[in-house]
């Protein structure tokens, strides 16, 4: 059985972008969860203007009391919630949310840099709450969603250094485009595809204790998919840091729904990963981390 490290819900969906087919609703993701093994799922609430329209965190805590034991709820503020000042405690607010069941904070889409005050207090509130938190890393400012950083994370590296009790579950196409080194920086708004020669990614893995893996959505298998070699060693090395996602944006059922599991599952089947690393993956690390 998996657990989804990254699911959005609408509890009503309504509101559609053009080109873009409509969000799950949570029934819809119970259904095709049923269907291909994913035991649970940490259900995310999308709050920025950046991308979409926001969402109220009591509908993800409304959808995991329906159904108990299928969803772990995060929770998401703006950095300028409340007082629209950058010293606001924003843990004021967390803690009432930790009261009412939720496990971490994401997903972080705001369009800022890393280095603003505005997120470096979010950040500094998240680790007095001892939280995870899962971003969307960005490439650029404006028609775009996720926190800003340059070709080699560098925000990141910092942030990650800062606030060392602060877990980061970091996800998007320009996070997981530079598990390679780029051959030029549009490649940060994609897909790469080609040999992977080591990047920021995993160097990053390997010095700092705090940050993780999300493999969801497009961006994270095509990272593995495009180089299997690489990502057989890539698995085994970071076997502990790692964890499977599907980040389903659409009615679910769709076949790229499905390649991340399909991909590992092959991996175990050939012995290239072992059932220890696919189960730490599929599962393990998301029970340790977030002490289900």
């Amino acid at each position: 059985m998996f657990i989804d490290i990254h699911a959005h819900a609408y509890r009503k969906p309504f509101f559609q972008l053009p080109g873009r087919k409509p969000w799950p609703n949570p029934d819809q993701l119970i259904e095709f969860y049923d269907q291909h093994e994913v035991e649970k799922a940490v259900l995310l609430p999308l709050i920025g203007p950046e991308f979409y329209l926001p969402q109220a965190n009591e509908d993800i805590l409304e959808a995991a009391e329906r159904f108990p034991g299928r969803f772990i709820p995060f929770c998401n503020i703006h950095p300028k919630a409340m007082w629209n000042d950058h010293f606001t405690k924003l843990e004021d607010v967390f803690k009432q949310y930790r009261d009412a069941g939720c496990k971490g904070v994401g997903e972080v889409i705001c369009n800022m840099s890393f280095f603003d005050p505005f997120m470096t207090n979010l950040f500094r509130a998240i680790e007095e709450m001892q939280w995870p938190m899962t971003i969307h890393v960005a490439h650029r400012y404006g028609r775009c969603y996720g926190i800003y950083d340059e070709p080699g994370l560098p925000g990141l590296s910092e942030t990650l250094q800062r606030f060392p009790g602060m877990k980061v579950f970091a996800h998007s196409q320009t996070f997981w485009a530079e598990i390679g080194t780029l051959n030029t920086p549009h490649e940060r708004a994609g897909y790469p595809k080609g040999k992977v020669i080591e990047g920021a990614v995993p160097k990053m893995l390997r010095k700092y204790d705090n940050l993780y893996g999300d493999l969801s959505a497009g961006s994270g298998c095509n990272a593995l998919t495009r180089d299997e070699e690489f990502a057989v060693n890539f698995l085994n090395e970071f076997q502990d840091k790692l964890m499977f996602g599907i980040d389903i944006c659409s009615a679910p059922g769709e076949p790229h729904h499905v390649s991340l599991m399909n991909f590992l599952k092959k991996l175990l089947a050939e012995g290239k990963i072992s059932q220890t690393v696919f189960n730490k993956i599929a599962r393990e690390n998301a029970i340790r981390l977030l002490n289900l």
